[in-house]
């Protein structure tokens, strides 16, 4: 190819190399609007909590009610048969989780967009895989549950387990790209810092407030939905089929997010 055809900076007029395929996806992302699959995961763990509560009676990314459940099970007023046991479970796979996909973003850079990729792609596959062990009839995925009143299936800690361990892997993400105020799987603190805003009224512009502010709607949208399908279609996979999806194409989104 001759030098006239070569791709050139607008602004220096210099020849541009051509990045390799590993260059390209170790460069770190533009986190200016990094923001905006963040809010998509908030909707996402509400969709996944206002599911998995439906069918199974604990949260995977919420992890305050979970810690109530456990501390009501040690008086036996968790009204749930072993509730405490599946709370207990999301709480110690999510700590889990956290600290793998912590130390992968620390060990690999967690701004990368191969690392942010890996991420998600991740995060899909242990849905997909909950989704499809439900589907499969291994556990039941049926809303309301056709199982007897007052028994218990312990396999139900396997969907639990594995949908905990990824939900983790969002908080690490808005952690590693520096966007504390959209933790995706916490509100508490959230409406606080929101209430706390001293420009919260203000007309003037103000990304912070307005994140938290939709973050916040967007969770609550999700979890509506979450019902609503459960309800609809009388299962739990569609929600997750649905999870799983939205957080491949995340993963897909970040492999071509602007560099920084």
């Amino acid at each position: 190819m001759s030098s006239s055809d070569e791709a050139k900076d607008p602004e220096s007029g210099r020849p541009v190399e051509k990045q390799s395929f590993l260059t390209k996806y170790t460069k770190e992302v533009d986190n200016k609007n990094a923001y905006l699959p963040l809010l998509v995961c908030c909707f996402l763990s509400g969709l996944t909590d206002g599911t998995i509560y439906n069918a199974y009676g604990t949260f995977v990314s919420m992890q305050t009610g979970n810690t109530i459940f456990v501390a009501l099970g040690t008086t036996g007023f968790n009204n749930k048969p072993f509730g405490w046991a599946r709370s207990l479970c999301s709480i110690g796979f999510f700590i889990i989780g956290s600290f793998c996909f912590a130390r992968f973003a620390m060990l690999l850079g967690g701004k990368r967009r191969g690392v942010l990729s890996l991420s998600f792609f991740g995060q899909s596959i242990l849905v997909m895989l909950a989704a499809a062990i439900i589907q499969g009839g291994v556990i039941d995925g049926s809303y309301p549950s056709h199982r007897p009143v007052g028994t218990v299936d312990f396999k139900e800690l396997v969907i639990i387990a594995l949908l905990s361990f990824q939900a983790a892997g969002q908080i690490v993400s808005s952690r590693s790209l520096q966007v504390g105020e959209i933790p995706t799987v916490v509100v508490t603190s959230m409406l606080c810092d929101l209430m706390m805003d001293p420009a919260l009224l203000a007309f003037a512009k103000n990304d912070k407030r307005n994140r938290r502010f939709f973050a916040f709607v967007l969770t609550l949208v999700g979890a509506i939905c979450g019902g609503w399908i459960s309800k609809a279609s009388g299962a739990v996979q569609p929600s997750l089929w649905t999870v799983a999806g939205l957080k491949l194409i995340l993963a897909m989104g970040w492999l071509f997010w602007k560099e920084k």
